[in-house]
């Protein structure tokens, strides 16, 4: 009996972390992510704050004009193209949303 727990405990657990992990491309270089402050998984709230009905595609920490940004590509459903969301990684500030059609 105490395996059959210990074994469903276990799948629980893995089923839960592979439902969190994301579906994204991602690019998140080690040694910008040492510079910042605000998390991924903050930035992709803020993100979905900013596009509510939007999937998130690809994730990208770059510099961009000097600041470290998190950059994300968002498809939103009807609308061609995708919406480039962008938060300040030291700040948390979310940049205007810009719309790059196909």
């Amino acid at each position: 009996m105490k395996i059959r727990l210990a074994l469903a405990a276990l799948a629980a657990l893995t089923f839960t972390a592979a439902a969190q992990a994301p579906t994204y491309k991602r690019e998140v270089p080690a040694k910008l992510l040492s510079q910042a402050t605000i998390t991924e998984d903050s930035a992709v709230k803020l993100a979905m704050k900013a596009v509510p009905t939007g999937t998130i595609k690809s994730l990208e920490l770059e510099k961009e004009k000097g600041k470290l940004i998190w950059s994300m590509d968002m498809t939103v459903p009807g609308k061609s193209g995708i919406d480039e969301v962008n938060i300040e990684a030291v700040t948390g500030a979310v940049l205007p949303v810009q719309h790059e059609a196909n």
